[in-house]
């Protein structure tokens, strides 16, 4: 089943649109109803890397936003769906430990590329990822995090709430400008004044990256590798007694309710320009067909009134320089058809995975595939 990621013939089931950097999905089926999804390119290559898994009884999904390069994103994309499989075939189910497990693996396989990689390509060992899993088996909602992606269910308000549709987060944001993951990152270095430092502006770890968990960034986890002759000359070394990063990851499970309507994963560029309150309202107002891309365009619309832009003129700026404007945000949106007591049966096993890279994504709909 996990083969069917690797096959560059779903992907032509995406569409380009007027922006050239776009791509996206109307709607497609998964077990427990239908899925959008849609991904808009800023950085020269696309360090945002997502996938859909469609089954009869499951539905995965996965949003990577990657940072320092594409390396660490694009690596999750291959590797973490496998070992999910993997791990709950042998467990007999998905359960919170396979989960952690198949992250755990995938971390261990991208620090162990990463050393054997060091000598042509030092760079790989700054280069890291997030990490949003969600996956549906039968009732159960599981979503794992690591990084600042983040997933919001909608649900319908109950009596006494003001809104017919409710924002609920559902993961949690591991981003030291939030002063609670701040305290917990300072608690588990009490011996270092400048584990976090306010820098350019913002809170970061060491004064370097604001996320405290993530795939990769092994010189943040690995003191030896800042010891190295190679990574001293073309890194950026920075002394270590241990790590400063973890790839553990904050997993919530929770029991689907008939009230709750749909789920919105998206990589931080859309929570960037979006409220919670103000994605979930988007979705619950539109037509599913296109939802995603209706969210990107809104995030852009704000990333244009920001700059005091137009969005059509956002469309127009070419990758790299559009990193100035917005970042790569990647949206998908997984509706939750309670009431299709046959809903099994419109499912068949698939995977979308959205290109490797936007710019580079064909006419014909077939995109570069990933190296390595």
């Amino acid at each position: 089943m996990m083969r069917l990621c690797y096959r560059p013939l779903e992907r032509c089931l995406g569409r380009r649109s007027g922006d050239g950097l776009l791509w996206h999905t109307e709607l497609k089926p998964h077990a427990s109803g239908d899925f959008s999804m849609a991904v808009v390119q800023a950085n020269s290559s696309l360090e945002d890397q997502s996938q859909v898994l469609t089954s009869p009884s499951a539905t995965y999904v996965g949003v990577y936003d990657g940072h320092g390069g594409p390396e660490a994103s694009r690596f999750v994309n291959r590797h973490l769906f496998p070992y999910l499989h993997k791990f709950q075939k042998e467990q007999g189910g998905l359960t919170s430990e396979v989960i952690k497990r198949a992250f755990n693996a995938t971390e261990e396989d991208f620090i162990r590329l990463v050393k054997q990689s060091l000598p042509l390509m030092p760079k790989i060992a700054s280069v890291g990822s997030c990490c949003l899993v969600g996956a549906i088996s039968g009732s159960e909602l599981y979503v794992a995090n690591l990084g600042d992606s983040r997933a919001v269910l909608g649900r319908r308000g109950f009596d006494g709430e003001r809104t017919k549709v409710v924002a609920e987060r559902l993961s949690t944001d591991h981003n030291v400008s939030c002063e609670k993951v701040r305290k917990e990152v300072e608690s588990l270095h009490p011996d270092d004044s400048s584990i976090v430092v306010y820098c350019r502006g913002v809170w970061r770890v060491k004064g370097i990256i604001q996320v405290s968990r993530s795939i990769g960034d092994a010189y943040l986890k690995k003191p030896e590798l800042n010891r190295d002759p190679v990574f001293q000359q073309y890194g950026n070394p920075v002394p270590l007694k241990r790590a400063v990063l973890t790839a553990e990851p904050s997993i919530v499970t929770r029991k689907l309710r008939p009230h709750d309507l749909f789920v919105i994963f998206a990589s931080d560029g859309l929570w960037e320009h979006l409220s919670d309150e103000a994605a979930v309202e988007i979705v619950f107002k539109n037509p599913r067909a296109g939802i995603a891309k209706r969210l990107v365009g809104a995030a852009l619309k704000e990333a244009a009134k920001k700059r005091e832009m137009r969005y059509k003129d956002i469309k127009k700026i070419e990758k790299g320089i559009r990193r100035h404007f917005h970042d790569d945000i990647t949206v998908i949106v997984i509706y939750l058809d309670h009431q299709k007591s046959s809903f099994h049966s419109k499912s068949t096993v698939g995977c979308i995975t959205a290109p490797v890279d936007i710019s580079s994504y064909h006419s014909d709909g077939v995109a570069d595939e990933p190296s390595g």
